[in-house]
């Protein structure tokens, strides 16, 4: 393989005269920030579709720490692999300054960001508006606070330089555009994610006794109001627990979740079963009594359309995105209130038509998104905004 494969990052050697005499569109997806939760689900979903797509040639520009996260990748994308010390500020730093030049000297037509900001020194961008601001309002620690509120900030201004947007709910076009979507009519698409087919109801399985609730562990995921829900939904199903999917990224706030689940006497009830594959979790879908989303601050909800193919009965917060992805197929609560959040899950609980209910029409609504879908209307706003460059 020649030193321009090697720069280029290419896995089949191609000469300088046909990378140049390349006509499909050759973008760049920035890929730094994906590293836990929905960012790698949406990435590893989309690549090997946008790859398919005859008019893209798709770079995507990785750290070396986030191999593992993505391996295999497909080979017809283009794999550049950089090594800087980690670390939000250095990132930020090469985000900001190098990717530019590396887009210059690659003669990138795009760069797709599928986080809420890009470089602020690219014209040519697409963002993809998806990591809810509204965590700054749950959280207590005022550095967090400012991570946030930074985030906020730099996100208005990438909506500002970007070309187009990308939201992944209309939750995500209004919240994220901080009140001023109505500047940003004509450059923000609306794009739901999908659902990979391994998420079925089949093989059909039997409901065990456990609670499901997946998500990376982070404050906005709400997980200690469900805790203190679960007191009257335990009592009243002595053999009940609660299962909960998803990495400990939070330190401090599992701590604080161990000792609140202690000093509510109910942590012998609680498994934290770490990061599952997507192999493992199609069977804690199909099998749990009800699949619990507690969260506060979403603009999507990935789990929420893998529990509905999968045919599990719903309960869902009420705040940010959740009604627009589940529309009448999930039992809604108010977040912030323990005792509601109960009702809902005793009601499911032990109204077994009402359960069956749930079921179907989750998987009714589950039927509308599709990663094939995704892709292709990501295409076609990436290549609009290729052509008003």
């Amino acid at each position: 393989m020649s030193f321009f494969s090697h720069l280029l990052g290419q896995r089949s050697p191609h000469s300088l005269d046909s990378y140049l005499r390349s006509k499909k569109l050759r973008l760049v997806v920035n890929a730094l920030h994906a590293k836990s939760g929905g960012g790698v689900t949406y990435l590893r979903n989309m690549l090997p579709l946008l790859a398919e797509d005859e008019r893209l040639e798709t770079h995507i520009f990785l750290h070396r720490t986030q191999l593992e996260l993505f391996h295999p990748l497909d080979e017809r994308i283009f794999v550049h692999v950089f090594e800087f010390p980690l670390g939000l500020a250095r990132l930020t730093i090469w985000e900001q300054f190098v990717l530019p030049i590396m887009a210059k000297i690659m003669s990138a037509d795009l760069i797709f960001s599928p986080a809420n900001f890009g470089s602020l020194f690219l014209g040519n961008q697409v963002i993809l508006l998806r990591n809810a601001l509204a965590v700054a309002r749950t959280e207590t620690r005022w550095s967090k606070r400012l991570y946030w509120v930074a985030l906020g900030i730099i996100t208005f201004l990438s909506l500002l330089r970007a070309k187009r947007a990308i939201a992944v709910s209309r939750y995500a076009a209004q919240s994220l555009s901080l009140g001023f979507d109505h500047w940003f009519e004509d450059k923000v698409r609306i794009v739901h994610h999908g659902i990979n087919p391994t998420f079925n109801p089949e093989p059909v399985a039997e409901r065990g006794d456990f609670i499901l609730a997946v998500s990376d562990i982070y404050v906005q995921k709400n997980l200690h109001t469900l805790f203190q829900a679960l007191g009257p939904v335990f009592q009243r199903h002595p053999r009940l627990e609660l299962r909960i999917a998803g990495q400990k990224i939070d330190d401090w706030y599992y701590s604080r979740l161990v000792a609140e689940a202690e000093s509510l006497g109910i942590a012998d009830r609680i498994r934290f079963l770490g990061r599952l594959d997507g192999r493992e979790l199609p069977d804690l879908y199909r099998r749990c009594r009800v699949f619990v989303f507690p969260s506060t601050a979403e603009t999507f909800g990935n789990p929420l359309v893998e529990a509905m193919a999968c045919g599990a009965p719903v309960v869902s917060s009420s705040s940010a995105a959740m009604p627009e992805i589940v529309g009448d197929a999930a039992l809604l609560c108010n977040p912030l209130d323990h005792e509601d959040m109960s009702r809902a899950l005793l009601n499911v609980l032990e109204d077994p038509e009402l359960a069956a209910r749930l079921s179907r029409k989750g998987l009714e609504r589950a039927q509308s998104f599709s990663w094939k879908k995704t892709a292709r209307q990501t295409a076609d706003v990436l290549l609009e905004a290729a052509g008003s460059c």
